[in-house]
């Protein structure tokens, strides 16, 4: 199969969907790579790197497009690559349909075969090329929160684990997934007090097993939340619904209870956001100000750590990528659910549930397409 890696080019996105390591396990199957010049770099990987290990260098996304039968990317398509997407293509990468109907509308009129990293999914629910990405943006959360709770940043001024004689900050984490896992870990492990929340009691027991003597677990639901609202510097939404949108936990008038300078993250906001006043930010311009809370809401977090975000993603990745090219896009979903479930959007159809609910759709069976 001819594979292409197109360089990314949304705002402030540095990395890239294939290492140099992830390039030689390909051609080593026998499959033709190409990669975009500068398409590393971001990430640390330099053309020659990618020479070396077998991919032929291309000037320009258009001959990227052009050439390959499978694209492999980390985010999804934006406006200018739409043109470029032919019918039949396979695109490999996030999506996140059900927050961008846009998207979803071109991807359709493209006809190309669109299968979704979010939502490819094993039999134990666990979605594994969603899980690196949330280790990292559940730990970046924490990491960025921190950063604007600082007062020349118009935080509140605390540091999130206190010193002694002062009282540590309140972080409370909405979701007990990875993500809101992972964001738990290293704000206790800064010392704050931690409050963690979520539907699922034996998700709690689990936590409350393994997480320190500063984490609190917590079940969800909107009298709890609007209780713990006045008392948190930090708030952090970790809720995830498979290739659905998130539903608002956060509501426009709970800001109003929150204490100024307090801060929220909503890593849930390229699905939607689970904060009813989140809507994307960029690494460029990360923050605005509602009711004198400071919302971090970028869309794409582990952006600003490429080279750790490009190495975890490509080692989940490469297995499925692989899959894909030796048998082709049909007959490596249909021997393995976990890909069917990848697909969202093929030739036209939505296939996904989600995805068609979200925006009123028709559905179709991803077995129609697979026959």
């Amino acid at each position: 199969m001819i594979i292409g890696c197109p360089k990314e080019i949304k705002n402030n996105e540095n990395r890239v969907a294939l290492t140099p390591a992830g390039v030689s396990e390909l051609v080593a199957h026998g499959h033709q790579v190409y990669v975009q010049a500068t398409a590393g770099e971001g990430s640390g990987f330099q053309d020659e790197e990618y020479q070396q290990a077998g991919a032929a260098m291309l000037a320009t996304i258009e001959e990227v497009y052009a050439k390959a039968e499978m694209i492999v990317k980390v985010k999804e398509p934006i406006a200018s690559e739409y043109p470029l997407i032919r019918e039949n293509q396979l695109l490999f990468t996030y999506f996140h349909f059900a927050s961008s109907e846009e998207l979803t509308h071109a991807m359709i009129k493209a006809k190309a075969v669109c299968l979704a990293y979010e939502t490819v999914e094993k039999s134990d629910r666990s979605l594994p090329l969603l899980v690196p990405m949330s280790e990292v943006a559940g730990r970046m959360a924490v990491q960025e929160g921190a950063k604007y709770l600082e007062k020349p940043l118009k935080g509140r001024g605390i540091l999130l684990g206190g010193v002694p004689g002062v009282k540590p900050a309140n972080v409370l984490i909405l979701g007990g997934g990875i993500v809101g896992t992972q964001a738990a870990k290293m704000a206790a492990g800064l010392g704050a007090n931690v409050t963690i929340m979520d539907i699922s009691l034996p998700r709690l027991r689990y936590l409350s097993d393994i997480m320190p003597a500063n984490v609190e677990t917590l079940m969800s639901n909107k009298y709890a939340i609007r209780q713990a609202l006045p008392h948190a510097d930090l708030v952090i939404g970790a809720v995830l619904i498979p290739g659905a949108k998130a539903p608002h936990l956060v509501t426009r008038d709970m800001l109003k209870i929150m204490k100024a300078g307090a801060v929220v993250v909503d890593v849930a906001v390229d699905q939607g956001g689970c904060i009813e006043t989140c809507t994307p930010t960029t690494h460029e311009n990360p923050t605005y100000i509602i009711d004198e809370v400071i919302h971090y809401c970028v869309a794409n977090m582990p952006g600003a750590v490429p080279y750790t975000s490009t190495v975890a993603l490509t080692n989940a990745t490469l297995p499925y990528a692989i899959q894909l090219a030796n048998k082709g896009w049909q007959k490596a979903c249909q021997e393995n659910v976990e890909l069917k479930l990848g697909l969202n959007v093929v030739k036209g159809e939505v296939v996904y549930q989600g995805v068609a609910a979200a925006f009123n759709l028709p559905y179709v069976d991803a077995d129609k397409v697979l026959r």
